[in-house]
């Protein structure tokens, strides 16, 4: 056949005088059944195998040292394809790279969703949480991975990273922050393993503008509605375990992740005492949580719907209650406040209808001390004192659902 070399396999030595080049036409690449390497020139070669299959094949010399590179099967990668493959690797090779090398670099490379299981499982031992791993991952499962997540990590770029962003950047600003930070800790490991030269986190700050000076609080009612709100949801169809989990919450003003985690080996019923293990606490250490009656006769609720669950407040499979649990029964019932803004409730309430102290009310929140003066000479966590605070608020809220439960019979 003119214009082309078939070689006999395995080949003894180069072609005798001229090499061709660009000696292959389309159509008998797309149609030739004969096992043999027919040679295209420049070392490409179309390797036919007995089995029908095709694929290319380039020798080249890389540092002294014959080498066979393979470019890809037909009809993958075409003629003009490997042509292109097979002249980027002769150059790379007469400047003294290693094509094979880079080849090899390029193959193993992980995609963003492998590196983002390796960092994940690097980084878990330090988190405080499970429940924090869980959103850690949980965040770029649903943001990230459906747009980059097949791609090479070498090959993300700022404008795939800013493509996640923009649409929440404003929308959802704690969100996309907290997204930011975790796609630009795959990427930086990324960096760390000599897998990509730089980081496209840090370039996209100007693009995506700024958010806003502006604190957003979290929803919050007036202390004055929390006992009316208690009451809804009690009398609501919801699960008894998030009933009660909602209202141990609001009782004892912690935080929504350390009572869904709770555990009865923290739980001194006796003493009326809720030791929350740092490991659990936003600010890593011990927060010892005085209960007051009603708050017991929850866990004592809790304790029958339990059944032997080591956790207080158990899912149907065993786990604690999803995080969502509690904002949709709030968002379902109507009540405007997300379950972390009734600490805020608690907290104006005891600023404006109690004679307590600034400094115990902030210890009732778990609230580190700022100056740390004071904090180097405070050594005890005022417990005694936000025992009475705490027996106050239970009060409070006990007479508001039955001023509202007698409101309601009235009317």
């Amino acid at each position: 056949m003119v214009g082309m070399t078939l070689l006999k396999r395995p080949p003894q030595r180069k072609p005798r005088g001229k090499h061709p080049e660009n000696a292959l036409m389309p159509a008998f690449v797309r149609n030739v059944t004969r096992a043999g390497r027919y040679c295209d020139g420049q070392g490409l070669y179309l390797d036919v195998r007995p089995t029908g299959s095709r694929g290319w094949v380039q020798r080249l010399t890389i540092r002294g040292r014959r080498t066979e590179l393979g470019l890809g099967g037909f009809p993958l990668v075409s003629l003009k394809e490997a042509r292109e493959r097979a002249f980027a690797n002769r150059k790379l090779a007469r400047e003294g790279g290693d094509p094979l090398s880079e080849k090899r670099r390029t193959e193993s490379t992980p995609t963003f969703a492998e590196a983002t299981r390796q960092v994940w499982k690097q980084l878990r031992p330090g988190w405080r949480s499970p429940e924090h791993a869980e959103l850690w991952r949980g965040s770029l499962k649903r943001h990230a991975l459906p747009r980059i997540g097949g791609m090479p990590i070498s090959e993300v770029t700022s404008a795939d990273v800013i493509g996640i962003l923009a649409p929440i950047w404003h929308d959802k600003p704690a969100t996309a922050r907290k997204l930011r930070q975790r796609i630009r800790a795959v990427l930086e490991w990324a960096v760390a393993m000599d897998l990509r030269p730089d980081n496209p986190c840090d370039r996209i700050g100007p693009v995506l503008g700024s958010q806003g000076n502006g604190v957003r609080h979290m929803r919050a009612l007036p202390h004055g509605e929390v006992a009316e709100a208690i009451r809804n949801v009690r009398g609501s169809k919801a699960r008894p375990v998030v009933k009660l989990a909602f209202e141990l919450l609001v009782l004892t003003a912690t935080r929504s992740g350390e009572v869904r985690g709770a555990a009865w080996t923290e739980i001194d019923r006796e003493a009326g005492v809720w030791a929350i293990p740092a490991r659990r606490t936003k600010g890593n250490r011990e927060h010892r949580v005085p209960l007051c009656g009603r708050a017991l006769e929850v866990l004592e609720e809790a304790r029958r719907l339990g059944r032997g669950s080591p956790l207080v407040f158990p899912s149907v499979g065993g786990k604690p209650i999803g995080s969502t649990a509690m904002s949709e029964l709030l968002s379902e019932l109507g009540i405007a406040a997300v379950p972390h803004g009734f600490r805020s409730s608690f907290r104006d309430w005891a600023a404006e209808e109690t004679d307590h102290s600034r400094e115990v009310a902030e210890a009732a929140l778990a609230h580190k001390v700022r100056n740390q003066i004071e904090a180097a000479y405070r050594r005890s966590d005022l417990f005694d004192r936000r025992r009475g605070l705490m027996n106050d608020w239970a009060a409070y809220l006990a007479q508001g659902a039955s001023l509202d439960g007698a409101r309601s019979r009235r009317s």
